[in-house]
């Protein structure tokens, strides 16, 4: 057992704490507090003047997947053979030995969710593991933890414009979401029911349509937003705002939905011309419409190493402290669906936690140790 005394803690489900103490044991949180009873014989780890935060949960990252510095041969991030590949996962292509893993760990981010890119209409599954490990498998807290849709340029430029197929517009994207959908309603109904041939592509479809999965969708600019909400509606889904970059022009018709959205990558350029709204006053207006959301990287199109600083400029444009740090922690975990293990400081929760020299949201504040279930993964100039 061991105990980190004298800290400045953020547990998020509750207020802040100074001259605190994290008791922890077997990997699990076992209490945090003021003045709580340390037992004689735990490891005592004094933290005078440091601040303790759960672990970082980026709810939208491709790390392990995406090919950076490594060229075309470890690029996994689109299945670009077709603009429908719901059977696909990401669990099979992610590497743990890539280094946007070490980057993760680097700045206190402990849980990720990760899987395919927005080329395809469908993509495939997507799963939320923690960020330290040699076996993806066991890396896992959920998984799937999502399937994979897109809206807007990505799969129309891909797929219409440089394969010269199906979609070439956002009709083509949203009749082909469709189609699959009621494939997949009717699949599940047949599998119900006893009846037909077991189909991968449908079998992952059924999931979303039987709310075991929520559909994950890639949407910018406000339009292709709605068009997500539409069909959602129609066809009685889970679903989450991917990127959601017009948000804020639709702030009260979110809040209506009642579906959560990821925001980011905001620290960035204005790529393509569904971002050319992209502010980071959009968390804010989001925050008090009362929308449900998270902040996000897009890792590596905001590289992980800046996530602390994503939540700085949106506070810095509006967004309140407490929610912003409550935006990169126990909101995503709970989009997520892993709000029983991760995203806050708690009795029984998974010891994933973070010691920093100061706030995080100081530009000179570091990461001085980053804990998973207990164990240390990154120490600072180690």
């Amino acid at each position: 057992m061991r105990a980190y005394i004298n800290a400045t803690i953020y547990p998020i489900a509750s207020p802040k704490l100074t001259e605190a103490t994290l008791l922890i044991d077997q990997g699990k949180i076992v209490d945090v507090g003021q003045n709580i009873p340390i037992p004689a014989d735990a490891e005592i780890i004094d933290c005078q003047g440091k601040t303790i935060l759960p672990g970082w949960v980026d709810a939208h990252t491709h790390v392990g997947l995406w090919g950076e510095a490594e060229g075309r041969s470890s690029y996994d991030g689109n299945e670009g053979s077709a603009a429908i590949t719901p059977q696909v996962r990401g669990l099979d292509a992610i590497n743990p030995a890539h280094h946007s893993f070490e980057d993760a760990r680097g700045i206190g981010t402990t849980t990720v969710q990760t899987g395919p890119g927005s080329g395809n209409v469908l993509g495939g599954e997507l799963l939320t593991i923690k960020t330290a490990g040699t076996v993806i498998d066991h890396m896992v807290l959920r998984a799937p933890s999502g399937l994979k849709s897109a809206f807007g340029e990505n799969p129309k430029r891909f797929h219409g414009g440089m394969m010269k197929r199906m979609p070439s517009t956002r009709m083509g994207t949203a009749a082909l979401l469709r189609e699959w959908l009621i494939k997949g309603r009717e699949y599940a109904k047949k599998q119900e029911e006893g009846k037909g041939d077991f189909n991968l592509s449908l079998d992952h479809i059924a999931k979303v349509i039987n709310k075991e999965i929520p559909l994950r969708v890639h949407a910018h600019r406000a339009d292709d937003i709605v068009t997500a909400v539409r069909i959602a509606n129609e066809f009685e889904i889970d679903m989450s705002i991917e990127h959601c970059t017009e948000g804020h022009l639709i702030a009260d018709f979110l809040a209506e939905s009642g579906y959560p959205a990821l925001i980011g990558p905001t620290l960035g350029r204005r790529s393509k011309i569904e971002t050319k709204n992209l502010s980071f006053e959009t968390p804010g207006v989001l925050h008090k419409a009362g929308v449900k959301f998270a902040l996000m990287t897009d890792h590596p199109f905001v590289p992980i190493p800046f996530y602390n600083v994503v939540g700085a400029l949106a506070v810095v444009n509006g967004l309140p402290e407490d929610a912003a740090l409550r935006a990169m922690t126990l909101s995503p975990a709970e989009i997520l669906g892993v709000e029983k293990r991760v995203g806050s400081l708690e009795k029984g929760k998974d010891a994933d936690f973070v010691i920093w020299s100061g706030h995080p949201f100081k530009t000179r504040s570091r990461v001085l140790a980053t804990f998973i279930e207990g164990k240390e993964v990154y120490t600072l100039n180690k």
